[in-house]
């Protein structure tokens, strides 16, 4: 079978430091119809780098040095813009790790969904629309005849990702590009999605380039793994073969990671941080997304708070915050009660409460250097200014472990994902908090550099006291770094407890579900538990 996609000794460099220097060192690889080749390595890897070349496009301030890339016979390294527009979408397509910066948000996500199509001349809009809701059915998006007509940020962060994966599919391309497609998900839709996956490659005969740091998530997805370090070639090999003998001594470490921490005890006599009581909140006044919300996070201790896309996780967040002030109850900081609005809040209560947001992209400005990022709480808070704050900012850096004299003049346009989530980390620890809200802080980042922030986090823990509201729908990350967990479901907390107690069975019926969810490193195992789940949905209606 001949390749669909063949890429030959693909340089690629990047202008730092005033000079062009190479970022991706001599890369081939080739893509069969129906085959789906994962690319894996650490944050800076050059996975998303080689993932847009495969579209003959580079980011700003980088470019194709030398090299080929065929696709289906056409060749893309020197192609004109217009032979390039006309391949985009409707030839090879692309999923982008971060939905919430690539929508547009003036504009209804169903819309976005028909202006590729529509611009192509596959189809009109009316039809393109009927499409896009038959593939919301398919990913499994609620309300799938509706959720097209709201705007992007009217949708959760796992729904507009699966909204972006149906965007991608519109033109029915011959490749797509799945750029840490499940990164935002929670591991209940993250099975749905990746059910998808397979069956837009098996059943409609696509091919797929599926980036991720997650070895156990390409796994099941992949039939070959590349695996990447610092835009070099590491090794290759077939999914099991490469899982069960690797070679390299780098993806051994891939293989091996896990996190794991000391236990700690939680008793009364531990300072509470924070208390939630009966509270209540909504966005429309119509219906609450988060009620009856009782929670207590205490000095020194790590509390989880787990559930799907759309449970209430972040919500949750943005009411103790203040962003969403709450209709019902108090929240208590430190012994007082906080006013439900962040504006009426007092500038030592916002500096004592800081969060890291799940989406890096979106929470930094694309025009200050990452001098300016971290030195601005400096400034605010503590009024730091000259030698004193560009101390402070390298101490910073350090301990996120980023090169002070490499990074502290670039923008963080030209950071990788797990790059410019440690600088919200960095920007966080700034303000000198007594409790930080870490929205999927480690989502974005490979298994090797969130291994890194999670044990960064615990030693700051260790030596501050400070406590940690850590949002995630990763279990693995849960099992590491929690204390206590709070499992939510639909705006309500259904089961808390400490991480042995809730991690241990008799389980809640939804906290048995998730713990089913999370993947196993074996090739099989999304296919034994889809098998299982249609056997046991056949048996219920029979």
């Amino acid at each position: 079978m001949n390749n669909l996609l063949e890429i030959k000794n693909l340089y690629i460099e990047a202008f730092f430091d005033d000079q062009w220097q190479t970022i991706v060192h001599d890369i081939s690889l080739n893509l069969k119809r129906g085959e789906v080749l994962g690319l894996i390595g650490e944050s800076g890897a050059g996975k998303s780098t080689i993932g847009l070349a495969a579209m003959g496009y580079t980011r700003h301030g980088c470019r194709l040095a030398s090299g080929s890339i065929n696709l289906d016979g056409q060749e893309l390294f020197d192609a004109s813009d217009e032979e390039l527009r006309r391949v985009r979408g409707s030839k090879i397509s692309y999923v982008a790790q971060s939905a919430a910066a690539s929508f547009n948000p003036a504009h209804r996500v169903i819309k976005q969904y028909a202006e590729a199509p529509v611009q192509h001349g596959i189809m009109g809009h009316k039809e393109a629309e009927k499409e896009a809701i038959e593939l919301y059915r398919r990913l499994f998006l609620p309300a799938p005849e509706k959720i097209g007509y709201r705007y992007p940020h009217e949708l959760s962060g796992g729904q507009l990702q699966r909204a972006m994966v149906a965007m991608a599919m519109s033109c029915k391309p011959e490749i797509i590009v799945f750029d840490e497609p499940t990164t935002a998900l929670d591991v209940t839709t993250q099975i749905e999605v990746l059910a998808a996956v397979k069956e837009i490659t098996e059943k409609m005969n696509k091919a797929a380039l599926y980036i991720t740091h997650d070895l156990a998530v390409v796994a099941q997805v992949a039939h070959r793994i590349m695996v990447l370090r610092n835009g070099r070639y590491v090794e290759e090999n077939e999914t099991r073969k490469l899982i069960d003998n690797p070679q390299e001594k780098y993806t051994r470490e891939l293989l091996n990671v896990r996190s794991l921490r000391e236990e700690k005890s939680i008793h009364d006599q531990m300072d509470v941080i924070l208390e939630v009581e009966d509270m209540a909140a909504t966005y429309t006044g119509n219906e609450n997304v988060v009620e009856d919300i009782n929670l207590t996070v205490r000095r020194g201790i790590t509390v989880a708070l787990v559930g799907e896309s759309g449970s209430g996780k972040s919500t949750l967040a943005k009411v103790v915050t203040g962003l969403l002030p709450a209709i019902n109850g108090s929240i208590k900081f430190l012994g007082k009660e906080l006013p439900r609005k962040l504006k009426d809040r007092k500038k030592d209560d916002l500096r004592r409460m800081q969060m890291i947001y799940q989406m890096p992209d979106t929470a930094l400005n694309p025009r200050q250097t990452v001098r300016q990022v971290i030195g601005r709480p400096l400034k605010f808070y503590f009024g730091l200014k000259g030698q004193k704050a560009e101390d402070r900012i390298r101490e910073l850096l350090v301990n996120i472990e980023l090169d002070p004299d490499s990074y502290i003049d670039r923008l963080t346009t030209v950071l990788s994902g797990g790059e410019k989530q440690r600088i919200c980390i960095a920007r966080a620890l700034a303000a000198e908090p007594d409790l930080i809200i870490c929205d999927e802080v480690t989502s974005a980042l490979d298994q090797l550099v969130g291994e890194g922030i999670l044990n960064l986090l615990q030693d700051l823990q260790n030596k501050t006291d400070m406590a940690y509201l850590f949002i995630t729908h990763d279990l693995a990350t849960v099992k590491a770094i929690a204390d206590k967990i709070v499992i939510m479901l639909q705006g309500k907390i259904v089961e808390q407890g400490a991480k042995k107690e809730i991690l241990s069975p008799p389980h809640h019926e939804y906290t048995d579900k998730l713990l089913a969810s999370v993947p196993e490193m074996d090739p099989d195992w999304l296919d034994n538990l889809l098998e299982k789940r249609a056997s046991t949905f056949f048996s219920s209606t029979t």
